[in-house]
């Protein structure tokens, strides 16, 4: 499959998309020993040797990563205010990975991070709607028709929140457990939604990806996807 030259070389590290092109717009990059100026012109990533100021550049190794994301870290490279982030608990030449959608801080469980372009956009672009499942635990005994509340939907700063699915797996004095599964996942969606419905949340967990779940993965640990796994979820990211 041909991609754009400034996405292969964003791809392979060289530097972001946008620098990129203005490093192909000053006659910096040859492809098969032609030099390339045009923006539009694309390269076949099987075959294409690629250079830049006469370097050789070797696209790198795609990764696709299961992390267990505690609660307190924060889904970003890096943190103005020194506080921890996710990229703390992989190897720190992962640093040009990025996450595959996002947890709050509060938030814990299933987070994917990946260096590849297309399979974050297949997972993370609503038009897709690969289902995300969460555990999320609530203060008091929830009523039968909260599923329902959910699936119907809520508005809150203008925005429509509904879940997809939604069941009580517990319900106790104390507190409740509830199963919800969100396809487009607006920003703290789950939070935003109990939030308008009176409440508490006790604990926010993620699950499960399309058919990737969390399993016995341990808090902070990771785990390297299986090309099986990969197929899986593209298949299922699929209009």
């Amino acid at each position: 499959m041909l991609v754009r030259l400034q996405k292969w070389l964003a791809d392979a590290g060289v530097a972001s998309r946008r620098a990129s092109e203005a490093i192909i717009l000053e006659g910096r990059v040859e492809v098969n020993g032609v030099i390339v100026r045009e923006l539009g012109a694309r390269v076949d990533p099987a075959v294409a040797r690629v250079t830049v100021d006469g370097r050789p550049v070797k696209p790198r190794r795609k990764l696709h990563v299961a992390l267990h994301k505690p609660p307190g870290f924060l889904c970003t490279r890096k943190d103005p205010e020194n506080r921890r982030t996710v990229f703390d608990l992989v190897p720190a030449e992962w640093g040009h990975l990025y996450p595959v959608g996002r947890l709050d801080r509060d938030s814990e469980g299933l987070m994917l991070l990946t260096n590849d372009g297309e399979f974050c956009l297949r997972l993370t672009h609503p038009r897709y709607g690969v289902l995300k499942t969460y555990h999320v635990m609530v203060e008091g005994r929830v009523p039968p028709d909260l599923p329902a509340q959910l699936t119907r939907g809520v508005w809150d700063a203008g925005q429509r929140l509904r879940a997809h699915r939604a069941r009580i797996l517990e319900a106790h004095q104390r507190h409740s457990l509830l199963e919800i599964e969100l396809r487009e996942g607006k920003n703290r969606e789950i939070r935003r939604m109990l939030g308008r419905l009176g409440w508490t949340i006790e604990r926010l967990a993620r699950v499960k990806v399309g058919p990737i779940k969390l399993g016995e993965l341990p808090p902070g640990k990771w785990r390297m996807l299986t090309p099986a796994e990969i197929r899986s979820l593209l298949a299922q990211a699929t209009i």
